[in-house]
């Protein structure tokens, strides 16, 4: 049984939560359009810590979602996780971000999950995954167009993310339904977490880095 401070910072939601034995125990996040991770992040891990009975030297591991997903909310969010596991000598697990999302509540059964986050103008982020969250293609940065996923027409899809407002606007698929209010969230985190404590799939603490997929490009 593992007591887990999970941070998830992939998106505009900045999402700080503490979980034991993979059951959430508090939940601290905001979403705001002006990303205020660096002003936040560690004022909800105080918050969270706070909110149970326990203190950051309890704490067994760090968890964070590693992307992809915005350049500065992943350094943010990696960096704080690093930087606690380093100072407390506990080891670091990490989430894809997509797979975060491909774990948020369902209403009902689908064939697939396809959770996309907004990647700019028509591209966003994706992966697929089969109703038993097992990956069918890896997660990759794709431009949608009216002929994305026709090869699953015949599906019930779920796609889920921000990502899903313009795959919604875009794509003819009679079975999918869109979940475009949901972002990758520390609260879906926690199950995931504790299995992969329990594996001891832990990181490198000194060489692990976010999962960006694409090259930074700064502009003006």
């Amino acid at each position: 049984m593992a007591l887990i401070l999970n941070l998830e910072t992939s998106t505009k939601n900045c999402s700080v939560s503490i979980s034991q034995n993979g059951e959430q125990l508090v939940l601290c996040e905001l979403t705001t359009d002006g990303y205020q991770h660096a002003e936040r992040l560690h004022q909800f891990i105080q918050w969270a810590i706070e909110g149970c009975d326990y203190t950051l030297n309890d704490l067994d591991a760090v968890a964070v979602g590693k992307g992809p997903g915005s350049y500065t909310g992943l350094r943010i969010g990696v960096s704080a996780a690093k930087g606690i596991c380093f100072a407390l000598g506990i080891p670091l697990l990490s989430m894809n971000s997509l797979d975060i999302l491909a774990h948020c509540e369902k209403k009902e059964d689908f064939d697939l999950i396809i959770p996309m986050t907004d990647a700019r103008r028509k591209e966003v982020y994706t992966i697929t995954f089969d109703a038993n969250l097992d990956e069918i293609t890896p997660t990759e940065a794709k431009i949608l167009d009216e002929n994305s996923f026709q090869e699953y027409a015949d599906k019930k899809i779920l796609f889920v993310g921000d990502g899903a407002e313009k795959a919604q606007e875009i794509l003819s698929l009679p079975k999918a339904k869109f979940y475009s209010d949901v972002l990758p969230s520390a609260k879906m985190m926690g199950s995931a977490m504790e299995q992969k404590f329990q594996q001891k799939q832990f990181e490198d603490v000194a060489y692990f880095e976010p999962f960006y997929l694409k090259d930074f490009v700064a502009g003006k």
